[in-house]
């Protein structure tokens, strides 16, 4: 038989590995493909230096997934390494140059093998003001100008990689991660960090709150968790049937101190007394579809959240939504249809008790048009992955 083909997963950002999932999985099961995850470092907004590696470790831990931690001081070290390995692919699931220590860069690691990228997010859903057509995030940053393969969810974006030059190095597949969110219930083992019985021996309401961390003009500008902390506290005060968890973003902690949005004792002051009540908890480890399987509403303030919540639940998020946000895509237009938009603290709360209730509009028809949108191919995306490997590897070979 011939030499497996090598493929790396190297991954910090554990809160999205499910775009790596099934692509992982069925290169382990397939006697073709000799894959290996590596764990690294990285440095999120407001971190002062890099760091989060055991957290990454310990998720893949979770899931059974064996790995390779590259814990080197210097990342000179890890790209040795990962030289000496010689990978025939290495896969990316995030594109921000500036989070990755400096040698496991893009433009160090086509030096000697093919990169792919599978987007991190599940649906390109805001347009960038002034941009006719897909943000330019989306495709001309040195990850998408320098991968081998990009594997695409929509057309327009696909589309947009031609306007480079580069429309033989993108592949419309949908994505694994939205066929994760899509498969959920059936897949996923609901999980609630709260364990509580009320009095009468009922369950209480479950519910997330899922602030964004985007907070002006410059950047998306949809999160005002400081406009959102103190009447979520009220509320959660005065309604101990309720369980509420937080669920920030995982830049928002650090935005907010790192650009002085709240000093690091007031964020603490605050925080203190949300973990100190009996109905409430922060939950940033426990992946977004168990969490939102054993939840009964979501309320957010955007992005990502107004489509997933949907797909895996097939109901509708509370959209909270902030004055001035970023224009929604076309696609982005279809999710926010898909959810029930409110203004203020006031008509969240409506929007709860409507859900209790029963009565909150279930939006099915605007779910499954979400859900046609999103899905572009008859095979999974992993299934359409794996075979562009392939094919992309005899090329090559023969």
């Amino acid at each position: 038989m011939a030499k497996p083909i090598r493929v790396i997963f190297l991954t910090f950002y554990f809160e999205a590995w499910d775009a790596f999932d099934a692509v992982y999985k069925q290169m382990k099961a397939d006697e073709r493909f000799e894959p290996l995850a590596i764990t690294m470092p990285r440095k999120l907004t407001g971190y002062e230096k890099f760091r989060d590696e055991k957290l990454v470790s310990a998720y893949l831990d979770s899931l059974g997934i064996e790995h390779e931690r590259f814990k080197f001081k210097k990342s000179k070290d890890g790209l040795a390494r990962l030289r000496e390995l010689s990978p025939d692919y290495i896969f990316l699931n995030y594109p921000w140059h500036r989070n990755y220590k400096r040698n496991y860069q893009i433009h160090k690691l086509v030096e000697f093998t093919k990169v792919c990228y599978i987007p991190y997010f599940s649906t390109s859903l805001v347009a960038e003001p002034s941009v006719d057509g897909v943000a330019l995030h989306q495709y001309t940053q040195p990850t998408h100008r320098l991968a081998h393969m990009v594997f695409l969810q929509d057309e327009d974006t696909k589309a947009a990689f031609g306007t480079l030059g580069r429309s033989e190095h993108a592949f419309l597949t949908g994505t694994p991660k939205i066929d994760a969110l899509l498969e959920a219930k059936d897949k996923v083992k609901p999980v609630w960090p709260l364990n509580r019985i009320l009095s009468d021996g009922s369950k209480p309401f479950r519910l997330i709150w899922a602030p964004h961390h985007s907070y002006t003009p410059i950047w998306l500008n949809f999160g005002h968790f400081t406009d959102q902390k103190d009447a979520m506290l009220e509320y959660a005060k005065s309604h101990p049937e309720i369980d509420i968890v937080f669920r920030p973003h995982p830049f928002l902690l650090g935005t907010l101190t790192g650009e002085n949005l709240m000093s690091p004792e007031e964020l603490q002051s605050w925080r203190e007394k949300w973990d100190s009540l009996e109905n409430t908890a922060t939950e940033i480890e426990v992946a977004f579809t168990a969490l939102a399987l054993a939840s009964d509403a979501m309320i957010t303030d955007g992005v990502s959240f107004i489509a997933e919540y949907p797909l895996v639940t097939r109901r509708p998020v509370i959209f909270w939504a902030k004055q001035g946000h970023w224009e929604f895509s076309p696609l982005g237009k279809i999710a926010e249809d898909t959810s029930v938009t409110v203004n203020t603290a006031e008509q969240v709360f409506a929007a709860v008790e409507q859900v209790r209730l029963g009565t909150l509009p279930a939006k099915t028809d605007e779910i499954q048009a979400l859900i046609k949108a999103v899905r572009p191919g008859e095979l999974s995306a992993a299934k359409a992955i794996v075979g562009l490997v392939l094919e992309d590897y005899d090329s090559v070979t023969h």
